[in-house]
């Protein structure tokens, strides 16, 4: 069982930043692909953002040019800059992780004001 640490949600106003952070607790993390997914209110969990164990990133076209993904294996941990913050950026931000199998974290709550 991997376990998740995730900071960095919160409330900012339309065009302002954010640095989401998840640690996992995962023997195998630096041989794992990870990232991070997001849920809108009412709306389907959706990619946002991964970066593999050779640090190959790819993103949603929604957040291309605006989040940035990168991780510290020494601290077992991945983040996510996002920049240019929209409205429709709002949503719970889950952190995944990939080896074998998917696990996910528990979410943390970015919202967005116009």
């Amino acid at each position: 069982q991997v376990q998740f640490v995730e900071s960095g949600g919160g409330l900012v106003q339309a065009g302002g930043s954010l640095r989401l952070s998840c640690t996992a607790s995962a023997l195998f993390f630096s041989s794992s692909t990870v990232g991070w997914y997001r849920r809108a209110p009412g709306k389907q969990r959706e990619f946002v953002a991964t970066i593999s164990s050779f640090k190959s990133t790819n993103y949603a076209d929604s957040v291309k040019g605006r989040f940035t993904i990168s991780r510290d294996n020494a601290k077992n941990s991945v983040y996510l800059q996002m920049t240019s913050l929209k409205p429709e950026d709002t949503a719970d931000y889950y952190c995944y992780l990939l080896w074998r199998q998917s696990y996910w974290g528990q979410g943390t709550q970015v919202t967005v004001s116009s």
